[in-house]
């Protein structure tokens, strides 16, 4: 349905992808999930995202189940956490790099490939989420000193970041960073510096939460009035409002959104044919921007 394209480790992908997540909501059916990512594709997906601790590495299963390699996709993980099936949380902080390079390896098993194409190193220093303590707080540079290691040894093809700050992302360009995944949204654009700076160094920019709230208190894109009624205006939803504003805010923003459901993936999908004129853009940007810096755990 969409044909703009940016690029990411040097692979031209369209810009509306597919976040594994929610694949975990379909574990009890497996053919369905499988049928959920193969449709992504014939809708013209080439970029998913995906991780070990989505669904205890039932994401990963179904992704090597459903894709094949004439389908040319570009399937990007991450690690800095394991899976915790017995924990309070289900995934656990693995931040060490011994256990970044374990991690990698249970990525390369689980989607069966030799060579993992990009990997997001998961920090723990901004946004939404856990914050690291003991003997997990771990500097970056030990961390991408294993990333790079990996590279060199052909099992990773290129590092990006996560909940990385600024000054952090500015250490880490000697590596060679190809993406950054940081929570962003039309409500919650703390990183509006940081997305300069990856367009600047041509670092694509890949948001989580891409409409605000996934935690209690988080501000959430589609409870803003002016967000519905320029939905009404153009006969979409709130939520491909909340997705179109950020395929408009710079040219190296790629999204992921994740569903279970292949009617919510079409409407996905269906966001990269969305524009707005000039008075729009200004109604939306004018929209408050809030903290969604609220630690879990």
């Amino acid at each position: 349905m969409t044909t703009a394209t940016a690029s990411l480790a040097a692979n031209t992908v369209v810009r509306i992808g597919y976040g594994a997540l929610q694949l975990e909501r379909l574990r009890d059916r497996r053919a369905d999930a499988v049928a959920l990512v193969r449709r992504a594709v014939e809708l013209g997906v080439n970029h998913v995202d995906t991780a070990e601790f989505y669904g205890f590495g039932f994401a990963n299963d179904v992704i090597r189940e459903a894709l094949r390699p004439e389908d040319d996709v570009l399937v990007v993980t991450k690690v800095g956490a394991d899976p915790d099936p017995g924990g309070r949380l289900p995934l656990r902080l693995a931040q060490r790099p011994e256990q970044l390079r374990a991690s990698v390896e249970d990525n390369l098993r689980s989607l069966r490939v030799d060579r993992l194409a990009v990997v997001n190193l998961r920090r723990l220093d901004t946004g939404p989420g856990l914050r690291a303590d003991g003997d997990q707080v771990v500097d970056l540079d030990d961390q991408l000193a294993v990333m790079t290691a990996l590279r060199d040894e052909g099992k990773i093809g290129a590092i990006g970041l996560s909940s990385v700050t600024r000054d952090g992302l500015r250490r880490a360009l000697p590596a060679d960073i190809v993406c950054v995944q940081n929570a962003y949204s039309l409500v919650s654009r703390d990183d509006e510096d940081m997305l300069q700076l990856c367009e600047a160094e041509g670092i694509a920019w890949v948001p989580f939460f891409p409409l605000g709230g996934a935690f209690p208190g988080l501000p959430k894109a589609v409870d803003e009035p002016a967000v519905h009624a320029v939905a009404v205006s153009l006969g979409v939803t709130p939520s491909q409002v909340g997705l179109a504003w950020l395929l408009h805010r710079a040219p190296n923003v790629l999204l992921i959104p994740g569903t279970a459901d292949s009617a919510h993936l079409e409407a996905n999908m269906a966001v990269g044919e969305i524009t707005f004129d000039a008075a729009t853009l200004a109604t939306l940007d004018a929209i408050e921007s809030r903290s969604n810096e609220i630690p879990i755990g």
